[in-house]
């Protein structure tokens, strides 16, 4: 190592005076600040932000709850919730229908909440797929690509509707 590395490293550690005397020990003060809040800005944004961001998503599923979701416990123990409360939960576990009351920061998982979000994600990636695969189609039989509206939650009849609208506004325009 070289001199003022050692010097560096001496005024961080022990914030004694170096082989250079009272203006080297003062020399180090700016660097060594630099370095403390440098070391503490990484250690915010690695370890404290990521923390605060989880105990936020796990408040808000706390928060969430409903009567009738699947829950699992910190202690393993699964359940369909009966009655929600401020600060506790009654839960009905088993065939024998047993109720237990739980606080509510006992709670580790709502499994009802997370199939939901597990369906709502393969209907989504469901309803691209179709949707390019009527495009291939299109394009395939008109030779080329016509823009498809997005639309959610229309009966099959309905569909056949707006196909059968959409054709005729097509000979329409090819007239």
């Amino acid at each position: 190592m070289d001199f003022i590395t050692l010097s560096f490293l001496t005024n961080l550690l022990g914030g004694g005076a170096s082989a250079e005397g009272a203006e080297g020990a003062t020399g180090g003060s700016p660097m060594s600040l630099i370095l403390m809040v440098g070391l503490f800005a990484v250690m915010y944004f690695v370890m404290i932000r990521p923390q605060k961001k989880k105990q936020k998503e796990e408040q808000q599923m706390r928060d969430t709850i409903q009567i009738g979701d699947e829950i699992t416990t910190i202690g393993g123990i699964m359940g369909r919730v009966v009655t929600v409360k401020e600060d506790s939960i009654v839960l009905e576990t088993g065939a024998d229908r047993v109720k237990l009351k739980f606080q509510r920061w006992a709670i580790q998982t709502n499994n009802t909440a997370n199939e939901r979000m597990a369906a709502e994600r393969q209907a989504a990636a469901d309803a691209k797929k179709a949707q390019s695969e009527k495009a291939a189609i299109d394009k395939a039989v008109n030779g080329k690509s016509k823009k498809t509206k997005k639309v959610e939650n229309v009966g099959a009849a309905d569909e056949m509707k707006a196909e059968e609208e959409a054709k005729m506004a097509e000979e329409k325009t090819e007239e």
